[in-house]
């Protein structure tokens, strides 16, 4: 302490210098998550309330919990300086703390720390990592459209696509409209790398610079949209991917398939007329098709959507509604869908992802391919095995 009993001044730091320390340190951040929770004391069954989340200066990001925090003010994309915060070590990265010694206050966004590119390293598509940002790379636009969303009770539109590079692919969302357009060769700067169903992600929003380059060794948008197929196994042993090609014979269909129903607010499936989320809805019908697809090394559940679903199957929902009056169990609709497909070899592409329940792939393109019908039913008779 010193003579006017103030705690010593802490060093004040970037988040990618940040290391498990018992000095404490001063730093700058922007809040990029957070979630307001309250847990347990072992001592006396209390609750104590405690914020948790994401800070990022633009040259890392780094998880932090704040312990009984102000129960109002504090939001996300705020800026906040923290004197004397804890840094510990979780899962073999660095974890920012603000226990009752931290004094937490706002800060401009101009205090935050400003990178040149020379500064920023370069990376590769494939070398993406979250929560990674302070970095640079260069890439081929293979695919841009905007999207509006809901952000709150605000509506805002959004970029979303896909990015390639000789190393890979990588999923798209932009917070701002940087211009971009299908294959453009651009350099980006302050950009940071998110997750989005186990997948990484890059997003750019308005600490991000997009700049026109000319690099002929990025590939063309219609190389990466028309690469052979994989085998589903080698798709899964990579954990899916941004643009996967696959090819294999229908199988099965997963349920509920056929003609489903939805929630007209957040559009999940919906059970006897209740959303999980919003209650009890009048349902919106909807065509949508889970595919099982089967290439002999692996399996994999193709989502096919409701224009995917018409143009498999030669049935519209309007066509498929009409059926439901005629006859009122939607289980035959199904079942005549599964009829339409099964033993069909269909070639897919789209983004691929792995979870405990296997890969769903989400098709951009599904084409049927011909095939030896000889030769189809025996393959099929060997993957389904003897009937009981």
């Amino acid at each position: 302490m010193n003579a006017e009993g103030e705690p010593p001044a802490a060093a004040e730091l970037r988040l990618r210098d940040l290391v498990a320390t018992s000095d404490p340190v001063d730093l700058i951040a922007r809040i990029v998550s957070m979630e307001r929770r309250q847990v347990t004391r072992q001592s006396d069954g209390s609750r104590r309330p405690l914020i948790s989340g994401l800070l990022s200066d633009g040259t890392a990001s780094v998880r932090f919990t704040w312990w009984d925090p102000p129960a109002e003010g504090i939001d996300r994309g705020m800026v906040v300086r923290a004197v004397h915060a804890e840094v510990r070590e979780f899962r073999g990265r660095p974890e920012v703390t603000f226990t009752w010694k931290t004094r937490v206050g706002p800060a401009s966004p101009a205090e935050l720390p400003r990178l040149s590119l020379e500064e920023m390293p370069i990376r590769r598509v494939a070398e993406l990592r979250p929560p990674e940002e302070g970095f640079r790379i260069e890439a081929r636009v293979v695919r841009v459209a905007p999207r509006s969303v809901s952000v709150g009770e605000e509506r805002r539109v959004v970029f979303e696509g896909l990015l390639a590079d000789r190393s890979g692919t990588v999923a798209l969302t932009a917070w701002a409209d940087f211009g971009l357009v299908e294959g453009a060769s651009i350099r980006i700067a302050g950009a940071r790398v998110g997750a989005f169903r186990g997948r990484p992600q890059l997003v750019l929003d308005e600490g991000t610079t997009v700049t026109r380059i000319e690099n002929a060794e990025l590939p063309e948008p219609a190389e990466i949209l028309r690469a052979s197929p994989r085998s589903i196994a080698q798709v899964e042993e990579t954990g899916g991917g941004e643009s996967v090609a696959v090819e294999g014979l229908v199988v099965a269909l997963l349920p509920p398939s056929g003609l489903v129903y939805r929630c007209p607010t957040c559009r999940r499936s919906i059970t006897s007329g209740i959303c999980r989320i919003h209650g009890e809805v009048d349902g919106v019908a909807d065509l949508r098709a889970r595919i099982v697809l089967d290439d002999g090394t692996g399996a994999l559940t193709v989502a096919a959507d409701r224009e995917t679903t018409e143009q498999l199957w030669g049935v519209s929902l309007s066509e498929a509604l009409r059926r439901l009056r005629e006859q009122p169990d939607p289980t035959l609709l199904e079942e005549k869908l599964l009829e339409a497909l099964f033993g069909r070899r269909l070639r897919v592409r789209g983004s691929a992802t792995s979870d405990d329940f296997g890969l769903t792939l989400r098709p951009d393109s599904v084409e049927t391919v011909d095939i030896d019908l000889s030769t189809t039913t025996e393959e099929l008779a060997a993957r389904i095995g003897p009937r009981e």
